[in-house]
């Protein structure tokens, strides 16, 4: 059914900010290493909890995790962690404070080995995002062999708070999977865009 502006979305069209997301950044190849570093950490605060839940924070999780710059967040010291947990715009978990700045230090060293973190997580697709074809939701997988491999290998590399079904949901966040239903405006215009 379409929205108020006449556009069929596969999700997002109850609120402004949900559609905002999703129209303009959900599913669009991401390839600026501390926005990469930033969805890491707002994915991993998702678990458990609801997207809309975490993006409603985003502001607030960008300015307490410095602009997601990993090289200032890896510089955390504990009285910091303790500062950060107790910010009400945030998902006050000490667990997940404490992973957003041991994976800023895992970041980094990702970063010195490949030059960047681009350049490792788009190496698991040559750099190609896959174009799926799903009609519903009951299709969309909450984790894939991928999602697996990457999740192991980040485990393997000092991160946490990547297991599979996360980081399936981050591959979907910057693109390295179109699964935007295909009767949603969004899926066309970035097959078209970004597929082959």
């Amino acid at each position: 059914m379409a929205s108020s502006d006449g556009k069929i979305r596969c999700w997002g069209d109850k609120e402004d900010f949900m559609r905002q997301y999703h129209d303009e950044e959900w599913g669009v190849p991401l390839h600026d290493d501390n926005e990469h570093y930033g969805l890491l950490v707002l994915e991993g605060a998702q678990a458990g909890l609801s997207w809309r839940t975490v993006l409603l924070r985003r502001d607030s999780y960008r300015k307490a995790f410095s602009d997601f710059d990993p090289v200032k967040v890896a510089e955390y010291t504990e009285e910091k962690m303790e500062d950060i947990r107790l910010n009400s715009g945030i998902i006050r978990n000490k667990l997940k404070v404490k992973s957003a700045v041991k994976n800023a230090k895992a970041f980094l060293k990702i970063q010195e080995e490949f030059g960047s973190f681009d350049k490792y997580i788009w190496g698991w697709v040559d750099n190609k995002p896959k174009m799926n074809e799903y009609k519903s939701w009951s299709e969309v997988p909450a984790e894939t062999e991928l999602s697996k491999a990457i999740s192991k290998d980040l485990k393997k590399r000092g991160f946490s708070f990547v297991g599979p079904t996360i980081m399936y949901a981050y591959m979907q966040s910057i693109g390295m999977v179109n699964d935007h239903q295909t009767h949603c405006f969004r899926w066309r215009e970035i097959k078209d865009k970004y597929g082959e």
